[in-house]
């Protein structure tokens, strides 16, 4: 049986390293815990999230936590980056704005997501939950991949992208194809919420699904393919069942299943997917890889683990980003 994993012993030295993690701002966020573990072993890390205000009181709690930028600090920053994930061209700005003034990448974290949401569409005819929990991820990842691939070309590089997908994967009706926008326009039964439950797992399974093919087409570069794309399931960590937008009857049927103890506990499997050492030693077995809660390979759904509507998801999903003028 492979030894527990422990942040303060089992990540990578991050000191020089730059980090991004998207939708990190609220301090009971699986985001905000994944800043915390990664700011604690040195890495300069960006706080990618809309909420200004929100976020800024976020850092300063984790400064003082960390005692950063004191002389007992261990060199770890935490730094704001506004980002808004339902607009994938302003993402696109963003990105190339980070690009111009930071001269490396080593993680990306694509964390942020809308959960419990009405049906809506976007102007450009797109479920707002899909732009939000995947198109925009994919404009910000093909943006920064370059600046990502610089640094991986550097001696005993760990460049990584992590993308965060769900158990709740797992409940999601059939899929038989991804080849259209009404594919990924999926209202599941209406207004209710167990609609908005199944809209919110079909878009971490389509995360899987682009995991799958991202690392794919990583591998068919020389300058790409020592980049690790990890999908990344963290387990049944409490973070969202006291939202006003879940219902009095989900809240304690959610609660039953959670099985972090606290939100320290319940962010390791990101602070592994990020900078654990496991992977820096084995890239090849982690590449591409679906990783669990308890830090292992694990395995998704079947449609999950479709070659097929991996390949048609990224064909789809390019042209909708090239649409757009992206």
């Amino acid at each position: 049986m492979a030894p527990r994993f422990e942040p303060q012993k089992d990540l990578v030295d991050l000191k020089g390293k730059v980090v991004i993690v998207t939708g990190a701002n609220r301090q009971s966020g699986l985001g905000y815990g994944t800043v915390r573990h990664l700011a604690r072993a040195g890495a300069k890390v960006y706080l990618a999230a809309r909420n200004k205000e929100q976020s800024l009181e976020s850092i300063e709690s984790l400064k003082t936590e960390l005692g950063l930028g004191t002389q007992d600090g261990n060199g770890g920053e935490v730094l704001f980056l506004k980002l808004d994930l339902g607009d994938p061209r302003s993402v696109k700005k963003v990105a190339e704005k980070f690009m111009s003034k930071e001269t490396r990448l080593d993680v990306l974290v694509n964390n942020a997501a809308m959960v419990f949401a009405p049906f809506e569409k976007t102007e450009d005819g797109i479920s707002k939950i899909v732009v939000t929990n995947l198109i925009s991820p994919f404009v910000l990842t093909q943006t920064l991949l370059p600046l990502m691939a610089k640094t991986a070309q550097e001696e005993n590089s760990d460049v990584r992208i992590v993308n965060l997908t769900s158990l709740t994967h797992w409940i999601v009706p059939t899929t038989k194809k991804l080849d259209t926008v009404d594919d990924l326009n999926q209202e599941f039964w209406g207004r209710g919420p167990m609609a908005k439950f199944t809209r919110y797992a079909h878009t971490k399974l389509l995360i899987i699904l682009w995991s799958r093919a991202l690392q794919k087409h990583l591998n068919t570069s020389p300058t790409t393919q020592h980049i690790t794309a990890i999908t990344l399931d963290p387990g049944s960590v409490d973070t969202f069942t006291n939202r006003s937008q879940l219902s009095w009857l989900w809240q304690p049927l959610l609660r039953l299943i959670m099985t972090a103890p606290d939100l320290e506990h319940g962010t390791y499997p990101m602070a592994f997917a990020a900078a654990g050492k496991a992977i820096g030693e084995d890239k090849e077995k982690y590449a591409g890889a679906y990783v669990n809660e308890k830090c292992e390979l694990g395995t998704p759904s079947k449609d999950g683990r479709s070659e097929k509507l991996a390949g048609e998801l990224w064909e789809l999903v390019e042209k909708i980003v090239a649409d757009m003028g992206i």
